[in-house]
């Protein structure tokens, strides 16, 4: 077996736990993993792994190991890279992750665009809210709102993140008044919930001036914007949404802009989406134009 291949399944192995589920990854056997396993330890002449019936765990020796083989493995895939590089058409796979909320308001429209033009590329997204550490997950590029200070991270702003207060054209017309900063109490109310945003007031920008403003008892509240978006899509009441979101629907006239000029402070997920990246993976072609992509989507 060579080398490469047994580092690989090393890799593996450590950061799955076990050789089942990373012979799985890798679409191997669990005795070719154990077989490369063993056959490192009996070149280096000691264990990597400490083995019972119930788990298994790195030794000391392991976790000093597992640090070299990953250096090793990502130098080999940039150099790979780089030749790619000389080529005129990109190909390879492309790792990303980003909030679900990202995919409909406008990464799905990249993403698609990016397959059509590079038809050699392998696009894997994951969408999930929760920040994950782009070397154990192997990221390419994480979009992101919120905090930007990781250590080692390169970070790009993508979009500003202003929060407007918005409403279907079904919901004004059932109401029948104008939402005013006097009235706004009285509205149907949809309302994000999450740990970083504060229950009980919201702080709204008009111009030069900042004013606080209670925040009303919710008709609706979630911990899932997605859900909230097609209930206000329904007609079920007002909500502070992203503009990156609420542009497509403002367009195409599903949504209606309330109390124009007035903009939420956008608080804890701070007043940018970025761009997050680590610094090796800087010069990389196919990270480079696909944030060409997404930087082209914002440009109008």
């Amino acid at each position: 077996m060579d080398k490469l291949s047994a580092l690989t399944m090393f890799v593996a192995t450590a950061e799955q736990g076990n050789f089942s589920r990373a012979a799985e990854q890798l679409g191997k056997t669990p005795s070719a993993l154990t077989k490369a396993v063993a056959q490192l330890e009996a070149e280096l002449g000691t264990r990597l792994f400490e083995r019972t019936t119930r788990r298994m765990a790195l030794t000391e020796a392991g976790h000093i190991y597992l640090d070299g083989a990953r250096q090793a493995l990502m130098q080999l895939q940039l150099a790979g890279e780089g030749v790619e590089q000389l080529q005129h058409e990109l190909r390879g796979s492309l790792r990303i992750t980003a909030p679900p909320s990202f995919a409909p308001a406008f990464l799905s429209q990249v993403c698609c665009r990016f397959l059509s033009d590079h038809p050699q590329v392998h696009l894997e997204v994951e969408l999930s809210d929760t920040y994950v550490d782009l070397v154990d997950g192997g990221y390419d590029l994480a979009l992101r709102d919120g905090p930007t200070d990781l250590p080692g991270v390169i970070a790009q702003p993508l979009v500003e993140n202003h929060l407007q207060l918005c409403a279907s054209p079904a919901y004004l017309a059932r109401k029948g008044s104008e939402v005013t900063l006097d009235n706004y109490l009285r509205h149907d109310w949809l309302i994000f919930r999450h740990p970083l945003l504060n229950r009980h007031f919201w702080w709204v920008q008009q111009g030069e001036q900042r004013i606080r403003l209670a925040q009303p008892v919710p008709r609706l509240a979630s911990d899932n914007y997605d859900f909230l978006l097609a209930c206000l899509l329904a007609g079920q009441g007002l909500q502070f949404i992203p503009q990156w979101s609420a542009a497509p629907y403002l367009a195409r006239g599903e949504l209606v802009e309330v109390m124009p000029g007035y903009w939420r402070e956008p608080s804890a997920f701070g007043p940018w989406i970025h761009l997050l990246y680590l610094p090796h993976r800087r010069n990389t072609r196919k990270v480079k134009v696909f944030i060409e992509y997404l930087k082209a989507h914002w440009a109008p």
